[in-house]
């Protein structure tokens, strides 16, 4: 058989077709090699009971304990039963409950002092931890049904019983059984790592490898599987980043210089502030990469209100000195108009009568048959491009690029559609990159004739060892000073369940915020309005699943309540994706002139919306959005001289993850020490997910968080392999590995570098 088809193999070939639909409907394993690669969690010793009084709640788990009591208890008189067994470690308790007729089997199994593997999801009732209808499988030989317990026992023969991630549908257990099938198929992987390195740092073979992760008698087994399986994800990833940093280096661009007596010098003087020593290094950093004839390719990364967007602006105007144009990407219509809006008061109001000719652009003759989009001594034309603009405004913005009159232009994903062409495009601005995938970037980096340098910024602060894979393309700055006179924000968390008159409270500080002379945000997770009831419905039902009864907060419905009741006298608008354009900016302006009190939004007021007046902020629903969303939302307010506010608004238990992630927002500021917390509380794999970077998640045992060491030293080796090979056609089991991680526009864009 191939070496590669043995992992190409499908699961429903070995397993039967019910097995392998549920691995892969509930856990994305659809071959022999997802499922080789689907490593333990953990690993329990056999004798030692799991420790029972740290479970996660609302999670499913897998525990080894010993029964202390089971009894039957009646209810709804006597027409109903329920079976109570109490497990326990020595030290805590967990209580299992089963009802109905499924009460009989476990009442003759599960006898006090006996021993078993049982699974379910943690949930609390009566204040106590319970599994309820967990499922279980008896790891004593005496048993009631001895040939199932000894098949048991055989299958974890070691002391080390592996704990998979499982899913109500499928046990832990059950998948041990199913990697029994296929385990002699590891004898077919295919070795990516390049023989003199795997010699050189003496790991062990990689089907060796694959047998001890899944099968260890040891810890140290355990161990040396995992720090070759580790090595080759990280070597793997990193060899990918760097093909397509080679192929960048490989591609020419027009150095953009800055120009003495230019805008930017005008822009510059014009301040009515000190740029910040962080400003300052990190637009040398980038003016530095403009000055070469090789793309820029850096990654900008800033906290909250750092001034990341005045060190694009900054940028943009020196490509326009030079004699190019400048494009910023931006996520949203919200966002585009805010920094359009922004970047013409900084332009227009900072620089005098040179900055923006909006409405008669100067005379400025160019070479090449159209107008240079600007240069020394010279003004330029700054204009706005989204997918809902009218046609006479959207025709004049596409003439202003291909003539070269604009040289900026801040637009959404419709700057990415072949209709729009440039005259000189020397520039491309990513805000917020991760709402971007790699194709999305491309597709606007090859509007120029040549390629333009690019500078990708986010206000998700990202640690090191991220910054290395997620955006290991990209050299990286990053801006953690605040400029001069932000203020400090207080958050808090409200338990409106537990006690609803927090949240009346609440409501009582936004109007003292106002009664102060400033502005309040309240943000809800959903819209409301009529196309949104598919979504609420589809919320509902997944909200009943999970125990809540209830479908996320609509903001129309939350500003309604709020304009008659707690805010009532106030001046309350909404803003959300789904209004008109013009709706939308004449909203935003209105509150960014004082004349709106509070705001009640959706997350199109995440990144970029800057009104120093506002100073409170109540999140509904706030378990419902993310950690790094949470800081961003945040980060709207405290933006002036007056200390900012802000309210997480949850009825989520005071035990469940949900809670401990808001407590987390709660008692930090640092961007840095959040983004640790919530990839610490996501999937590592979904670090990589295709949005973000083209590569599948591929993160099993390699942990973008701890294993920093792993990952540069792997850096460095794919950096030298790649320099000595870049099409790898003297390694190719490497390059059949590399294959099978990238997705297949991914690998065209790679064979084009």
């Amino acid at each position: 058989m191939d070496r590669v088809s043995a992992f190409d193999e499908p699961l429903k070939k070995l397993l039967g077709g019910a097995t392998a639909k549920v691995m892969a409907e509930h856990l994305d394993l659809h071959t022999v090699g997802d499922l080789l690669h689907h490593y333990p969690r953990r690993y329990e010793e056999r004798g030692r009971l799991t420790a029972l009084t740290d479970l996660p709640l609302d999670e499913h788990v897998t525990v080894v304990a010993q029964v202390a009591d089971a009894r039957v208890m009646a209810f709804n008189n006597g027409r109903g039963k329920r079976l109570e067994v109490t497990l326990t470690d020595g030290h805590g308790r967990l209580q299992l409950v089963f009802f109905g007729h499924g009460v009989h089997k476990p009442h003759k199994e599960l006898l006090p002092g006996r021993r078993a593997m049982f699974a379910g999801k943690v949930s609390v009732f009566n204040r106590k931890m319970q599994l309820a209808h967990p499922t279980y499988q008896l790891l004593d030989a005496e048993s009631a049904d001895g040939a199932e317990a000894t098949e048991a026992v055989d299958a974890f023969a070691g002391k080390l019983l592996p704990i998979y991630p499982a899913c109500k549908q499928l046990d832990s257990w059950r998948i041990a059984k199913a990697v029994d099938a296929v385990l002699p198929s590891a004898q077919e992987a295919v070795d990516p790592l390049p023989p003199a390195l795997r010699e050189g740092r003496g790991f062990t073979a990689l089907p060796e490898a694959l047998l001890k992760i899944h099968r260890p008698q040891t810890k140290a087994d355990v161990a040396a599987a995992r720090d070759r399986l580790k090595w080759d994800e990280a070597f793997v990833l990193q060899v990918a980043l760097a093909r397509r940093r080679y192929a960048d280096t490989q591609l020419p661009a027009v150095a953009r210089r800055p120009v003495p007596g230019g805008m930017l010098d005008a822009f510059d003087a014009k301040l009515p502030f000190t740029l910040t020593d962080g400003q300052l290094k990190v637009s040398k950093e980038i003016f530095d990469d403009l000055a070469t004839e090789h793309p820029m390719h850096r990654l900008l990364q800033g906290e909250v209100g750092s001034g990341k967007t005045l060190v694009a602006l900054r940028a943009m105007l020196a490509v326009v000195d030079a004699g190019g144009q400048a494009a910023m990407l931006a996520p949203t219509e919200v966002l585009a108009q805010q920094h359009h809006r922004s970047i013409t008061e900084m332009m227009g109001e900072l620089a005098g009568n040179w900055g923006l000719w909006r409405e008669a652009p100067p005379d400025a003759g160019g070479a090449g048959g159209g107008p240079a989009p600007g240069g020394a001594g010279q003004g330029t034309k700054v204009v706005v491009l989204t997918g809902s603009m009218g046609m006479p405004a959207r025709r004049q913005a596409l003439l202003d690029l291909v003539t070269g009159e604009a040289g900026i232009v801040i637009g959404t994903h419709a700057l990415i559609e072949d209709k729009v062409q440039f005259h000189e495009l020397g520039m491309v601005v990513v805000d917020e990159q991760h709402r971007f995938g790699v194709e999305q970037r491309d597709a606007l980096r090859s509007k120029g004739k040549q390629p333009p340098h690019l500078l990708v910024m986010t206000a998700t602060p990202i640690p090191r060892t991220v910054a290395m894979t997620v955006f290991g393309d990209l050299e990286t700055s990053v801006l953690d000073q605040l400029p001069a006179g932000r203020s400090p924000i207080a958050s808090h968390v409200v338990p409106a369940k537990d006690k609803p008159h927090f949240l009346s409270r609440a409501w009582e500080r936004v109007r003292e915020e106002v009664e102060n002379g400033h502005q309040a945000y309240v943000v809800c997770p959903r819209i409301g309005d009529d196309e949104d009831e598919a979504a609420k419905k589809k919320g509902k039902k997944a909200a009943e699943e999970e125990g809540d009864k209830r479908p996320p907060l609509a903001v129309l419905e939350i500003a309604e309540q709020l304009a008659k009741g707690p805010l009532a006298g106030l001046r309350v608008e909404v803003l959300h994706g789904r209004m008109h354009p013009d709706d939308k900016d004449d909203v935003m302006r209105r509150f960014a002139a004082g004349e709106v009190d509070v705001l009640v939004a959706t997350t199109v007021i995440e990144v970029g919306v800057n009104v120093p007046n506002a100073t409170a902020m109540v999140i509904m629903d706030a378990d419902r959005f993310g950690v790094s969303q949470l800081h961003q939302l945040r980060g709207r307010v405290g933006r002036g001289s007056a200390p900012g506010l802000c309210l997480l608004v949850s009825e989520a238990h005071e035990a469940s993850p949900a809670r401990a992630r808001l407590s987390a927002v709660a008692a930090t500021l640092d961007g840095f020490e959040l983004s640790r917390i919530d990839l610490e509380e996501r999937r590592e794999g979904d670090v990589l997910g295709q949005a973000q970077s083209g590569v599948r998640s591929s993160l099993r045992v390699l942990s973008v968080i701890d294993d920093e060491e792993v990952i540069a030293a792997a850096r460095e080796e794919a950096v030298k392999v790649v320099a000595a090979d870049p099409d790898l056609e003297h390694l190719p089991e490497l390059r059949l590995v590399l294959d099978a991680l990238l997705d297949k526009d991914r690998e065209e864009y790679l064979d084009k570098g």
